[in-house]
């Protein structure tokens, strides 16, 4: 299943919302979208981490198993942006982790599911 940047958030924290997914995200490969690499990574420049703290977010990412972009992802993205986000669009990082669901035929789990209802075929968990 691919984890959405919320989810990971949580538990990369310590937030009790991450108690909520701690039975449906153990004891499966849990994957996520290079996007919520790319999210979390801003983190270090926005709150004024030093290397110690960035490095321990690097070494938290490596408990995942990160989807990159490919052209049939980026095919898949345009598609959803063009189709399904035409009159309320997804905010752009939310586009690209669910086109890296669907490329991927996998479940979402996230703990935003208003922003993802709307998209067809995408399963929701959480």
């Amino acid at each position: 299943m691919l984890v959405d940047t919320c989810v990971i958030s949580y538990i990369y924290k310590g937030d009790t919302r991450a108690n909520g997914y701690k039975d449906l995200l153990t004891g499966d490969t849990l994957y996520i979208s290079f996007m919520t690499v790319a999210e979390l990574y801003r983190w270090p420049y926005e709150k004024g981490w030093g290397e110690k703290k960035k490095q321990q977010l690097i070494m938290f990412l490596k408990n995942f198993v990160v989807l990159p972009y490919d052209d049939a992802l980026a095919w898949q993205w345009a598609e959803l942006r063009g189709k399904t986000c035409r009159a309320q669009p997804l905010p752009l990082a939310d586009s690209w982790i669910a086109a890296t669901a669907l490329r991927h035929n996998m479940p979402l789990v996230t703990n935003n599911r208003k922003d993802f209802e709307r998209i067809p075929g995408l399963t929701l968990l959480g």
